[in-house]
């Protein structure tokens, strides 16, 4: 039984969209932005230091998929997770989390800037794959 996108498209049959040459790199830049603060968010705040971790394996795993077999499957989980990533940006300046006050009000870190402008890149590439691919037929 295969989950169908469209009429035409199930969630894994692969795309072959232009966008991906943009997703991947892209979804590289928003990993590796991660890691020069990992350890300092281990040390300072765990829970984030974990989910930094969790956030550059992710990035990099969904751009090697972009490449090898891009879908739907791949585009929803780009957006998903490089979506949550920039809400949790957001989040971390506009409220005080536990252990990450001195975050609040910090838009311009330039690595956040640089993260933040890689992840809104993958969910647009990701987006645009889905909607320029929905209404192709299937090869």
């Amino acid at each position: 039984m295969s989950v169908s996108l469209s009429a035409s498209r199930t969630v894994t049959e692969s795309y072959h969209s232009p966008w991906r040459l943009l997703l991947a790199p892209a979804a590289v830049v928003a990993a590796v932005a991660h890691i020069p603060v990992t350890g300092e968010h281990l040390h300072e705040a765990p829970y984030m230091g974990v989910l930094f971790i969790l956030l550059t394996i992710a990035c990099l795993a969904l751009a090697a998929a972009a490449v090898a077999h891009d879908s739907a499957a791949v585009y929803l989980g780009a957006t998903a997770v490089c979506g949550l990533a920039v809400l949790g940006y957001a989040a971390t300046r506009i409220v005080a989390f536990p252990m990450l006050a001195d975050d609040v009000g910090n838009w311009l870190e330039p690595l956040g800037i640089v993260s933040v402008i890689s992840e809104l890149t993958v969910v647009a590439s990701a987006q645009l794959a889905l909607r320029s691919n929905s209404s192709r037929p299937s090869r």
